[in-house]
């Protein structure tokens, strides 16, 4: 949650000091943010689909056989924080949103701080709704069999969300 939140973060205040509007005005810009988007997407998956699944509960650390434990902290935040960054749908979103909240005649930086606090505060309770939901989920998806359900299912979804993103174009505005 905190790497998503630094990447919301990024994207926020790149696109309220005008680089995402760069993004939007240059086909080479968006194309390279899409691009490396879409790969990044479709190495998730990849990646996920691929994930050994042993006898161990979802979580459980490293055994001293050498099976794989949960990421460490440091990999899990920039995990979500490369997810949320390098989405260039989120930065199209938020500078074709963000100037509907902007009053030219105020400060900028306080209108901006105003509104990332307002977008982390929100997109944290969300998260961790999500988060919660998980876990009272997590019995009944422990199964070695289950889990590897989870990683082709997932694994899937970001690889197809990799390959839609190709698809996306500018619009002609």
């Amino acid at each position: 949650i905190l790497g998503l939140q630094l990447g919301v973060a990024t994207i926020l205040l790149i696109a309220g000091v005008g680089v995402g509007a760069v993004l939007i005005a240059s086909t080479t810009a968006f194309t390279v943010v899409k691009v490396v988007g879409a790969c990044y997407l479709i190495w998730l998956g990849w990646r996920q689909w691929r994930s050994p699944v042993d006898g161990a509960a979802p979580g459980a650390p490293a055994n001293a056989a050498g099976g794989q434990g949960l990421p460490s902290v440091k990999e899990r935040v920039l995990l979500g924080y490369l997810t949320n960054v390098t989405n260039p749908k989120g930065i199209v979103f938020v500078v074709a949103v963000l100037p509907q909240f902007i009053d030219p005649a105020r400060p900028l930086w306080l209108q901006l701080l105003i509104l990332l606090c307002t977008t982390l505060f929100t997109d944290v309770i969300v998260m961790h709704g999500y988060a919660f939901l998980a876990s009272r989920a997590q019995r009944w998806l422990a199964t070695a069999k289950a889990r590897r359900a989870q990683n082709r299912v997932f694994g899937g979804v970001l690889m197809a969300m990799g390959a839609g993103l190709f698809l996306v174009k500018r619009s002609a505005g």
